[in-house]
C-alpha cells in the first residue's frame, strides 16, 4: 500500500496535465505542498484560485486580500496554515475575457469534481470548512445534500461520515454584501471550539 504522501504526489501529478476545462487549460493548478498539512483533520474548501493570489503564488487563499482576511481570521484562533490543509472545489483561476476573476461554471466545477473527492479521501479530515456557497455546492456532485449557506452557517452538520462547518467567503465583497469581520471572527471561534471538542 502505498503512502498518503506518494498518493497526494500522484494527484498533484495528475492534476498539472490536466486539460478538462478549455478556459483554464493554460492556468496554474493549485495543489501542491503549499496548499498544506496532508495530515490536518481540518480542511478548508473555497470556491477558485484568485487571480491576483493563488493564480500567481500557488498558494492558496494567499497574495491578495482574501488571502490577508484568511491569515487574520487563523491567526485571531491561533491556527497556523501548516497545520491545516486548504484547497478550492476549482483547482484553477477561471477568468472573464477581461481578466477579472469569474465564478465557475457548474461544467467546470463538475470536472474538478473527482480532484476534490480525491482531495478529501487522501486528506480524511474530520472537519470540512467550506468558504461560500459553491464550496457547499460542489460537495453535491461528491454525496448529494440539500444545506443552504444561509440557513446553516457556522453549524456542525454530518455529512458523508463527516462533519461540514460552512462558511462563508473571506473576500472583499463577501464581507460588504454577506458577513462582516466581527462576524466572521465569531464564526472562528465557533470552529475552533468544535475542533477542540473533538480532540
Amino acid at each position: 500500500m502505498e503512502s498518503k504522501e506518494i498518493e497526494f504526489n500522484k494527484l498533484v501529478a495528475k492534476v498539472k496535465i490536466c486539460e478538462r476545462c478549455v478556459r483554464m487549460c493554460h492556468r496554474k493548478k493549485v495543489l501542491s505542498n503549499e496548499n498544506g498539512n496532508i495530515n490536518s483533520k481540518v480542511i478548508f474548501i473555497a470556491e477558485a484560485p484568485g487571480r491576483l493570489g493563488a493564480e500567481k503564488t500557488g498558494k492558496p487563499l494567499f497574495g491578495d486580500k482574501t488571502g490577508e482576511n484568511f491569515d487574520y481570521l487563523l491567526n485571531s484562533i491561533g491556527w497556523r496554515r501548516e497545520n491545516i490543509f486548504i484547497t478550492n472545489a476549482i483547482l484553477c483561476n477561471p477568468q472573464k475575457l477581461n481578466c477579472s476573476n469569474s465564478t465557475p461554471s457548474d461544467e467546470e466545477t463538475g470536472n474538478c469534481s473527482s480532484y476534490l473527492k480525491k482531495t478529501l479521501e487522501l486528506v480524511n479530515p474530520d472537519i470540512i470548512v467550506t468558504l461560500g456557497k459553491h464550496a457547499l455546492n460542489a460537495l453535491k456532485l461528491i454525496q448529494p445534500h440539500k444545506f443552504i449557506l444561509k440557513t446553516c452557517v457556522a453549524k456542525k452538520i454530518p455529512w458523508n461520515d463527516k462533519y461540514l462547518f460552512p462558511l462563508y467567503h473571506m473576500s472583499p465583497k463577501a464581507i460588504n454584501f454577506h458577513r462582516n469581520m466581527n462576524k466572521q471572527k465569531e464564526d472562528f471561534i465557533e470552529l475552533s471550539k468544535l475542533v477542540d471538542s473533538l480532540n
